[in-house]
């Protein structure tokens, strides 16, 4: 094969995008303002929700959920054990504990089948994360609460995703998006909180902006000039910038022609990698339809030809790039100490650690790209 150097994934932006962005540049208005009140305004009607509250990151917009839902110390937030950092961090950060959920290495996602046993009378939340973009059946988690537990979705990875017809953010008391480059839609930096709960709502759209009890938009457009907000709570600046807010707005208006492509592309991995019996391809309920940020392999120890760690070198060489799917945090060395846990306290997750592969699936590869990642795959013998 010709040699190619094909990214594991790269933004999907263009011309729309710089333009937006100009716009904004001229308009004078750069901090959060117009573009991402518009930006939340679109975001929220797509993925048929009452709310949406944009900030600095997905990582912040956990933040804010839990503080607003008074998440503090003495509290425990379950969490799945395989997930990227965050998912746990934002935990922490509350002075409350997370609990590790092991993960169903056939989806990646969480074992809805653990969940019972790792509930106390001190759970307070769970978040659910929908891995990859594809939905946790949050119906069947809410089964294994009690009712007071909130189900909080990290959809990091799930904008545009859904499961029975109801997109993810909108499955639980309230999620969190990201925008970072490697996602299906991009704002650069940059996160989304959906929510039905009003009052949730006001209180994040508070924490948001320091606390304060009036808006920018409010101070600065308002007829009294003099008009200073007051600050009855402890807050954060979490805003989003109308440049980023600008960008969030072209990247949405293309959002399901780029799912419907890595779909259709997912699709041929699926049916032309088949035949290869150490490779383990995703598995994706009728019900869902998955958003494809990532398509990650499982690659059986057991019969695999190679580890996974030589197979991505070995795809390094000729010019594809590949990453593990995410970690587990319970493997994490801050983790393992803070909690004296072992790499063995969660063979799910441990086992999507050590096994999984992500291989390039965007919106910006052709079809050579895509033929040439799999002859890569099937010559490895």
């Amino acid at each position: 094969m010709s040699k190619r150097n094909i990214a594991i994934s790269l933004p999907s932006t263009g011309e729309e995008e710089w333009l937006a962005t100009k716009e904004s540049i001229l308009s004078g208005w750069l901090t959060q303002g117009p573009k991402v009140a518009e930006f939340e305004k679109q975001f929220a009607q797509y993925h048929g929700v009452k709310q949406a509250i944009a900030t600095t990151s997905c990582t912040t917009s956990l933040h804010l959920i839990l503080v607003a839902m008074g998440i503090g110390p003495g509290d425990e937030v379950l969490v799945p054990a395989f997930t990227w950092v965050a998912t746990a961090n934002i935990v922490m950060y509350c002075g409350a504990t997370p609990v590790f959920v092991d993960v169903d290495p056939k989806t990646n996602n969480i074992d809805i089948s653990r969940i019972a046993e790792k509930v106390t009378n001190r759970t307070k939340a769970i978040i659910v994360v929908h891995l990859f973009g594809l939905c946790v059946d949050v119906a069947a988690v809410r089964e294994k609460l009690p009712p007071q537990v909130k189900v909080i979705e990290d959809a990091a990875c799930a904008a545009g995703a859904k499961i029975d017809e109801k997109y993810a953010g909108s499955l639980g008391d309230a999620a969190a998006f990201s925008f970072h480059p490697r996602k299906v839609i991009t704002t650069g930096e940059g996160g989304m909180i959906t929510t039905n709960d009003e009052d949730l709502a006001v209180m994040m759209t508070k924490l948001r902006n320091h606390g304060a009890e009036i808006s920018e938009e409010q101070r600065h457009q308002g007829p009294k000039p003099y008009l200073l907000p007051d600050f009855n709570i402890l807050g954060f600046n979490y805003r989003m910038t109308d440049l980023q807010g600008s960008v969030g707005l072209s990247q949405l208006a293309k959002l399901e022609q780029f799912i419907k492509e890595r779909q259709r592309w997912a699709q041929y991995y699926c049916e032309v990698l088949a035949d290869i019996d150490w490779l383990g391809l995703p598995e994706v309920p009728a019900n869902v339809s998955h958003s494809w940020q990532a398509f990650v392999l499982y690659i059986d120890p057991q019969k695999a030809p190679m580890t996974r760690n030589q197979m991505m070198e070995q795809l390094q060489e000729l010019g594809i790039s590949t990453r593990p799917g995410t970690h587990a945090v319970h493997m994490l060395n801050y983790y393992k100490t803070q909690f004296t846990l072992t790499d063995a306290d969660y063979p799910g997750a441990r086992a999507c650690n050590d096994n999984t592969m992500a291989i390039p699936l965007h919106n910006k590869m052709n079809a050579d790209d895509y033929q040439y990642v799999v002859n890569a795959l099937q010559m490895i013998v």
